[in-house]
């Protein structure tokens, strides 16, 4: 790897029309996931009213890194610059150690100027190990077999069960044009954990600035949504984000035979890896990944403090949450749903 000199760089803001050539930097990086395309700007800025930095280091006029920044300023969850907020990945994709390095100085500098709490980075690698971290998230991502029928024999037993029950009950898979069913099942089935849900507008943004690497499968029984999973699609790489559940779906297992289908369907469309996403230690999504026979991998989350002097723990997990959740558990849906956007837009 050719290393330019750290004096030939120059780091610069991500401007409208960067944006095609970030992106292409995007797709050719080995380290850029699907959260650092140049599309979470907008829908950041528009969605939920952040301010964004997203910068680029840049030599002899090639892009050698990006660096996507938010700033969230809220008084009940603090003051903080991420890469990035509402995204499991982030950080610095860089093709060079001196494109890192000043990408990592111009934050730093961003930090400091606005005052905030602590600058945060979501690594799938280390970057700073003398930074706090937090041990709490793992990622699993697994690659696929070409057949689909080996990745059926891949699920172990049990699971594979539950699959083939949602099967037998007739459940059929269906590509959503809009977000309408999702929300309506993601909405209510966050509601009864507790949490408040996203605006149905960020989903929306998703499916309008993404495109078709933007996707909605819904799980249908006799004209009945029971479950709906949002998924991204990158390279080749299939990612089931956002998802929700009816109260009927246990019955049927539509839970698992909605991630069977989007297994399948992007089997046959060519996908070799399946990234399940994020969960946290010890809870239930985290027992069901593994039950699919994906090992977990950890995930860098790594804070350098400014004002802060601990490391966040904004998450249900929190002692100090439980009695908002039972009280959010109370509320009408619709009144959570109208409430809740306000709150969560400062979680990220």
């Amino acid at each position: 790897m050719i290393q330019p000199p750290a004096a030939t760089l120059t780091v610069r803001a991500m401007q409208p029309s960067d944006a095609a050539r970030w992106d292409e930097f995007v797709h050719a990086c080995p380290e850029a996931t699907f959260f650092h395309r140049a599309g979470w700007q907008q829908v950041i800025a528009r969605a939920f009213g952040h301010k964004t930095w997203f910068l680029y280091a840049e030599s002899g006029g090639q892009i050698q890194g990006i660096l996507p920044l938010a700033e969230i300023n809220s008084r009940l969850f603090g003051h903080a610059l991420i890469s990035l907020p509402f995204c499991v990945y982030g950080g610095i994709a860089a093709l060079s150690e001196p494109a890192r390095q000043a990408l990592d100085r111009a934050a730093q500098e961003i930090a400091s100027a606005q005052n905030v709490d602590h600058l945060e980075y979501r690594n799938l690698k280390p970057m700073h190990p003398d930074w706090p971290g937090k041990d709490l998230y793992v990622t699993f991502r697994k690659e696929i077999d070409p057949d689909v029928e080996q990745n059926m024999l891949a699920i172990p037993r049990k699971q594979r069960a539950m699959v083939r029950k949602g099967i037998k009950a007739g459940l059929a898979s269906e590509i959503d044009d809009g977000v309408e069913r999702f929300f309506s099942v993601f909405a209510d089935n966050v509601h009864r954990h507790g949490t408040p849900a996203l605006p149905r507008r960020y989903f929306a943004l998703l499916r309008e600035v993404f495109g078709s690497d933007c996707e909605v499968l819904s799980v249908v029984r006799d004209g009945q949504v029971l479950s709906s999973v949002l998924s991204f699609y990158f390279r080749d790489e299939v990612l089931p984000y956002y998802a929700g559940d009816t109260l009927a779906a246990r019955d049927v297992a539509a839970n698992d035979f909605k991630y069977w289908e989007l297994m399948r369907r992007a089997c046959e469309r060519g996908i070799r890896i399946f990234d399940y996403g994020r969960s946290k230690r010890g809870t239930g999504p985290f027992d069901f990944k593994r039950n699919w026979g994906f090992e977990p991998q950890p995930l860098y989350y790594e804070y350098q403090l400014h004002r802060a002097r601990a490391v966040p723990d904004h998450n249900p997990l929190n002692p100090k949450y439980q009695l908002f959740i039972k009280a959010w558990q109370k509320l009408p849906l619709p009144l959570a749903n109208f409430i809740g956007p306000h709150i969560v837009k400062n979680l990220g």
